[in-house]
C-alpha cells in the first residue's frame, strides 16, 4: 500500500475511539435526562463500552496473529456499524449500555489492528514516527466529532447524534474493503493454541520495555478519559455551557492535540524517543498542577471560569500528542512476531485504567470542577513518574 493510504487507514481505525466517545459527549446530559437516569448509569455508557473495547482486544490480537488483520477488521467493522445503528434507536438506558458494549467489543478490532499494522510495516523508531503520522489524522476526527456531536444533538437530539457514528462505521468499513491489503507475516498457524497463547501474554508482560511505554500510555489516557468523562457535565452544568459551546471547546482541545503529534515528530528527529517523552513528562505535569492550583484557589471566585480548566489542559494534549504515538509504538515493538498480541494487552492496560476512573467518576461527581481537576492531576503526575523512569531506564526496545 502507498504510504498515504497506510496513514489515512490508521488514522480511521484509531479515529474509531473520538468518535465512538467523544461525538456523543455533548449529549450525554440531555440523554441522562430523557431516560430519566442517574448520574453512574450514564457514566455506565462510557465506562462499559471501554471495558468491553479493552478485554476484546485479548481477543482480537491472537486472532488478527493467527488469520490477519483484513478479517478481522471487516468482521468488526460490522459489528460496529450494526451496534451504533442499535444504540441510536435504544428504548431505554439499559438497551443502550448493551449496545454500547458490543460497540466497544468491535471497535477493539479497528483500534488493535492499527496498532499492529504499525510493527507489521515498520521498525520501532520508525513505527513512533508513523503512529504520530495516524494520530494527527486521529486528532482532526476528533476536532469534528464533539462540535458535530453537539450541532446535531441541539438541531435534532442525541439519537442523531449517535446516528452518525454508524455513517463513520460504514465509510471505515468500505476502505478497508476497498483499499486494505494485509499487512501481517505469513499466518502464524499456532498463534491460537492456548498453552502458546499463555507463553505470549506471560513473555509480553515481563518485558521491561513493553511495562515502561504501557505505563505512560496508560497514564495518559487516564488523564484524557478523565477530562472526557466528566467533562460535559463540568462545562454544561457547573460552567454554564451550551453543548455548542461545549463542542468548540472539544474541538480547540483537539487543536492542540495536533499540534503535539507535529511537536512529537519534530522532537523524535532530533532527540529520540526516550529525551522526547521526558520532555513532554515535564509539560504535562506543568498543565496538571496548574490546573489544580486555579481550582483550589479560585474555584468559588467570580474570575473563575472554562479557561481555567481549557488553558492548562491545552498544555496536557500538547504533551498527550508526543506520549500516545511513543508509547504505543513502543509497546508493541519488542514483538515482530506477535504484534497484534502485544496490541491488545497494551490496549486493555489502557482502557482497564480508564474503566476504573470512570467508577470512580461515577461515584464523586459532585457539581464541582474538582473531580476533573484532581483526576487530571493525578494522572499527570503518573505520567511525569513514567516517563522520566521507566522510558528513560527501559525506553530502547530490541525485538524478540
Amino acid at each position: 500500500m502507498p504510504a498515504g493510504t497506510v496513514v489515512l487507514l490508521l488514522s480511521l481505525l484509531l479515529g474509531m475511539q473520538p468518535i465512538t466517545t467523544d461525538l456523543y459527549l455533548p449529549a450525554l446530559p440531555a440523554l441522562t435526562e430523557g431516560f430519566g437516569a442517574p448520574m453512574p448509569q450514564a457514566q455506565l455508557t462510557l465506562t462499559a463500552l471501554l471495558l468491553a473495547f479493552g478485554l476484546s482486544q485479548l481477543v482480537w490480537g491472537p486472532l488478527s496473529d493467527r488469520f490477519g488483520r483484513r478479517p478481522v477488521l471487516l468482521w468488526g467493522m460490522a459489528a460496529y456499524v450494526a451496534a451504533s445503528i442499535g444504540s441510536a434507536s435504544a428504548p431505554s438506558m439499559e438497551v443502550l449500555i448493551g449496545w454500547r458494549v458490543v460497540q466497544g467489543i468491535a471497535m477493539g478490532a479497528g483500534v488493535m489492528c492499527a496498532r499492529a499494522i504499525v510493527r507489521d510495516l515498520y521498525s520501532p523508531r520508525e513505527g513512533a514516527h508513523v503512529m504520530s503520522q495516524a494520530l494527527t489524522g486521529l486528532g482532526v476526527i476528533a476536532c469534528t466529532a464533539a462540535p458535530l456531536g453537539g450541532l446535531l444533538s441541539d438541531l435534532f437530539n442525541w439519537r442523531v447524534a449517535l446516528l452518525a457514528v454508524a455513517v463513520f462505521g460504514a465509510g471505515t468499513m468500505a476502505m478497508i474493503a476497498l483499499r486494505f491489503a494485509e499487512t501481517v507475516p505469513p499466518a502464524n498457524r499456532r498463534a491460537l493454541h492456548p498453552v502458546l497463547l499463555v507463553k505470549t501474554w506471560v513473555q509480553i508482560l515481563r518485558h521491561p520495555t513493553f511495562l515502561a511505554f504501557s505505563a505512560l500510555s496508560a497514564a495518559s489516557y487516564g488523564g484524557l478519559f478523565t477530562f472526557l468523562a466528566s467533562s460535559s457535565f463540568v462545562f454544561t452544568r457547573v460552567l454554564g455551557l451550551s453543548k455548542t459551546q461545549y463542542g468548540f471547546l472539544m474541538f480547540t482541545m483537539s487543536l492542540s492535540y495536533i499540534v503535539g503529534t507535529f511537536m512529537c515528530r519534530r522532537l523524535l528527529a532530533r532527540w529520540g524517543v526516550r529525551r522526547a517523552v521526558a520532555v513532554a513528562g515535564g509539560l504535562t505535569l506543568t498543565a496538571g498542577t496548574v490546573m489544580a492550583l486555579l481550582a483550589l484557589f479560585g474555584a468559588e471566585s467570580s474570575w473563575y471560569g472554562p479557561w481555567a480548566i481549557m488553558v492548562p489542559f491545552y498544555l496536557f494534549m500538547l504533551a498527550h500528542g508526543v506520549h500516545q504515538p511513543c508509547g504505543q509504538s513502543g509497546a508493541v515493538g519488542p514483538f515482530p512476531l506477535a504484534a497484534g498480541t502485544a496490541s491488545a494487552v497494551n490496549g486493555f492496560i489502557m482502557m482497564l485504567a480508564a474503566f476504573f476512573m470512570g467508577g470512580w467518576l461515577g461515584t464523586h461527581m459532585n457539581g464541582t470542577v474538582f473531580p476533573l481537576v484532581y483526576g487530571v492531576w493525578f494522572w499527570s503526575a503518573l505520567i511525569a513518574l513514567s516517563a522520566w523512569t521507566l522510558v528513560q531506564k527501559h525506553g530502547q526496545s530490541q525485538p524478540h
